[in-house]
């Protein structure tokens, strides 16, 4: 296998940077370009949520790699550069800045929040965001979230924590936690509660009105209407590929790729923007969480350097919400509940999904110990159903018979 002569890499944030890394870790002596579109050098995404919104970090902190850094590794790192068109025939990349050669191209771009069509609200994807949130926080006594999924949480945690009134609006009367659907639902609610976290989880928003001294009126389709300092809409977020609407890629949903990542010759994608197949699942994924973006990431460069195949990375989200460290490991069926395989020791819940067969599928740890999570992550199993083979009907040892669930608040 001949070895490119050029990377360029789209997208700047944690999946970009570890695709770069890696390429340089593996041996790849070549040049690599990170193209994003943003001013600021590469940072981590999921403080912005957490340490930023609670002004426990700067900007800094957020930040992986330095200029120097990348200078080092022979990186060349082109921010506030958009990526606008591809020609995959002729292996050139469009930007902002002009026309890109490429050998292997690897796209990164994530994701952008989906806006309210009556909430001129603010959102978190950027650290310019994240600042402009965190500021206007400060100073907020009434907060609305309107997004019943793991960043709405999130940031109701953080308006909490900053002693503001919070309201969590939502429409399916559910609250969600990322891979884990609504299976942690009871437990959320609990939390949430217990933290002064005014649930409206079935409630839809007729109309947003801006007031002479700055704040938001929503106004609710029971008719009763409320005003609040803030109001963040974390209602879901939109892949990142209006750009290659004229390429020859499948960009359904996310950029359509085999399970390792390919997506057309010399083309790649990973993270959030990225719809790799599921061997398990049967059809094509798209995963957004931080760890799944630097898995498949390194999976990609080890493929372009070497030509080998890495195992297709297993789903792994996590949060803090209110002080609770969340876990989730594998996949989960939302037609099958929970079972608590906690070992009794008080240390925090362990929850399993299993599919028909019994097998242990994914795992939960709520406030669990790092050893006792890595224990239990070792009993799912990750082959495809087909590859599974049943020696007889008995559960997993690995796994005890488990009790009831029982809501943990």
């Amino acid at each position: 296998m001949s070895s490119p002569a050029r990377v360029v890499i789209v997208g700047a944030s944690i999946g970009g940077l570890t695709a770069a890394e890696t390429l340089r870790q593996e041996g790849f002596d070549g040049e690599i370009v990170l193209v994003g579109d943003e001013p600021h050098l590469p940072y981590t995404r999921p403080p912005l949520s957490k340490q930023i919104l609670l002004g426990d970090w700067t900007p800094a902190h957020a930040t992986i790699l330095t200029a120097g850094q990348l200078d080092d590794l022979h990186i060349e790192i082109r921010t506030g550069c958009s990526a606008v068109g591809l020609d995959t025939e002729a292996r050139v990349l469009q930007t902002s800045a002009g026309s890109m050669p490429y050998d292997e191209l690897i796209i990164a771009t994530g994701t952008m929040p989906r806006s309210h069509p009556l909430i001129p609200s603010a959102s978190l994807r950027t650290m310019d965001d994240a600042i402009r949130v965190r500021d206007r926080m400060e100073a907020a006594r009434r907060v609305a979230v309107v997004g019943s999924g793991i960043l709405g949480s999130e940031v109701a945690s953080a308006a909490r924590a900053r002693d503001a009134e919070a309201l969590l609006i939502g429409r399916s009367g559910i609250l969600s936690f990322g891979g884990a659907g609504t299976l942690l639902d009871a437990q959320l609610r609990s939390l949430h509660v217990a933290n002064g976290v005014e649930l409206a989880l079935r409630t839809r928003i007729l109309a947003a009105r801006s007031t002479e001294s700055g704040t938001t009126e929503l106004v609710f389709e029971d008719g009763n209407a409320q005003t609040f300092d803030l109001v963040v809409t974390m209602i879901g977020s939109i892949p990142c590929t209006d750009w290659l609407a004229s390429s020859s890629l499948d960009v359904t949903d996310g950029i359509g790729c085999d399970p390792h990542g390919s997506a057309a010759d010399g083309v790649w994608a990973v993270g959030d923007v990225a719809a790799w197949f599921d061997p398990v699942r049967g059809r094509r994924v798209r995963i957004e969480h931080q760890s799944n973006a630097i898995e498949q990431a390194i999976g990609v460069a080890t493929r372009i350097v070497h030509g080998t195949d890495s195992p297709q990375p297993v789903p792994l989200f996590w949060s803090e919400i209110h002080g609770a460290r969340i876990q989730a490991y594998g996949r989960f069926a939302p037609e099958r509940p929970l079972e608590d395989i906690s070992d009794g020791d008080g240390t925090g819940p362990v929850y399993a999904s299993r599919d028909a067969a019994g097998e242990v599928r994914g795992v939960i740890g709520w406030n669990t110990p790092p050893r006792a999570f890595r224990d239990a992550r070792a009993a799912v199993v990750t082959a495809a159903p087909d590859l599974i083979t049943h020696p007889t009907t008995t559960p997993s040892p690995a796994v005890a018979p488990p009790p009831a669930l029982v809501p943990n608040p």
